[in-house]
């Protein structure tokens, strides 16, 4: 590659300088047989069963974080979507929007990251496009990705199949990584050895496609637990019913969320699944979640219920409605 330390805006225009940072860092890292940088489409081997795509973007500010980085973050968000359908991912594509000014060993760390959860996975980067921004109007960089995966036949999950006393399951404490974002922009005057818990959770959901009561599974991501809770409650019409000491809270989360105000219901999660079962099959999947390193902390939280709306059994005995997210108290947190 080119001797230059920083993106430029040569690095955008199509000519030798964009070849240059495609080949000798993008493809370098992430190369495949099926990843041709002189072609503008991949062909794809033919898939053997329901094909399953998803497409996501990541903006999370600081670039690299306790716990992970936006290029890591990109690969097991993206493949997270995949595993809570049901589907084992297999293909990614990937788009980086760059800003002039940008670190080039720095992004090259990010992209190696990319690749290094890539193929922890055994999914390939098969196509891609990178896109440089003026200084001042962007944020250091922005990745956007496509997944493709696949499901196996006769694997029906949604909405529509939860039921009036099925089980509510998280598979690990919430809030994590909105907390240790926050910490790492050190905004507040707060500091903490807290580490995100972005990671692939399809280990956890693996373990769940054979359960014949297995109703439906989401990443609370943005707006957290309490926002997937929201969500089943409108798609569903039914109500919810969680009991607030039943839910993992590290107590580094609990403390930062007391001290600034927030709920760590709200915040986001990047390696925990939200899993609604049957409740005949909860206590054999909490089981299967606990024998895993990465749900040794998974928990039965509440119940699909006859309550209106989305209801907090506090720990005082008490209950509170917990109101849908509106404002984003944390921005680019993923």
């Amino acid at each position: 590659m080119n001797e230059a330390t920083h993106i430029g805006l040569a690095h955008g225009n199509g000519g030798r300088f964009m070849r240059e940072l495609i080949r000798d860092l993008f493809a370098r890292h992430l190369g495949n047989p099926l990843l041709d940088i002189q072609a503008d489409a991949a062909v794809l081997p033919e898939l053997d069963g329901e094909p399953m795509v998803t497409t996501d973007g990541f903006t999370v500010q600081p670039l690299i974080f306790p716990g992970g980085d936006i290029g890591s973050l990109a690969v097991h968000g993206t493949l997270n979507d995949l595993a809570v359908a049901g589907a084992e991912p297999r293909y990614l594509t990937l788009n980086a929007i760059i800003e002039e000014g940008m670190e080039i060993r720095k992004l090259e760390c990010i992209i190696a990251s990319l690749a290094k959860a890539a193929a922890a996975e055994k999914t390939k980067v098969v196509a891609g496009d990178t896109k440089v921004v003026p200084k001042g109007r962007g944020g250091d960089l922005y990745l956007a990705t496509t997944g493709i995966g696949i499901r196996q036949p006769g694997l029906q999950l949604g909405m529509d199949r939860i039921q009036k006393g099925d089980r509510i399951l998280v598979s690990g404490p919430v809030g994590d990584h909105g907390t240790a974002v926050m910490l790492a922009r050190e905004q507040f005057g707060l500091h903490g050895n807290l580490k995100s818990d972005a990671a692939c959770v399809l280990p956890l959901t693996r373990l769940f496609y054979s359960l014949p009561g297995l109703r439906f599974m989401r990443d609370p991501t943005r707006g957290g637990l309490a926002t997937v809770l929201h969500e089943i409650h409108q798609a569903t019409g039914q109500g919810i019913l969680v009991e607030e000491k039943a839910i993992p809270v590290h107590d580094a989360v609990q403390t930062v969320c007391e001290i600034l105000g927030f709920d760590p219901l709200y915040l986001a999660c990047e390696g925990r699944v939200v899993a609604i079962l049957a409740p005949e099959v909860a206590e054999e999947a909490l089981h299967l979640w606990q024998q895993l390193p990465q749900g040794k902390q998974a928990a039965i939280i509440g119940t699909v219920s006859k309550t209106s709306g989305v209801i907090l059994q506090t720990r005082l005995g008490g209950q509170r409605l917990l109101q849908e997210l509106e404002d984003d108290p944390l921005p680019r947190i993923c």
